[in-house]
């Protein structure tokens, strides 16, 4: 559920950093109230997914799908440049993400290690 959260988190970061760009400088209402929306439930997604991903973890993906997912709208709809160079770089941002997704399902998380029993002492 955390993962979930954090996603969709990293989706509305995409869309307040796009709202904010269209505000020009928070001068127009209709993508100003998107910003802060989005904004406010991106942070409170984040908050929420750090309570069972790691800070680390969870920071560097929100930013990392958040920025991926940002250039491709201004590159698919707002007419910004998209070489290969920039596409290559985008998808080892990606990898990274997947990485950081498989590394954290190895880890024991918070709740798990508070389980277990130090060496000579009962299981709670």
């Amino acid at each position: 559920m955390h993962w979930t959260v954090l996603l969709i988190s990293a989706v509305l970061e995409a869309v307040w950093a796009t709202a904010l760009g269209a505000s020009e400088g928070l001068s127009r209402p209709g993508p100003t109230v998107l910003f802060f929306t989005a904004l406010s439930l991106s942070m409170v997604g984040l908050g929420y997914a750090m309570r069972g991903i790691p800070i680390g973890t969870a920071y560097a993906v929100w930013t990392g799908v958040g920025a991926v997912l940002t250039v491709a709208y201004a590159v698919a709809f707002t007419g910004e440049a998209a070489g290969l160079l920039k596409v290559l770089f985008l998808v080892g941002i990606i990898g990274c993400v997947i990485g950081l997704k498989v590394v954290d399902s190895k880890q024991p998380t918070r709740e798990r290690q508070h389980n277990v029993p130090e060496a000579g002492r009962p299981p709670l």
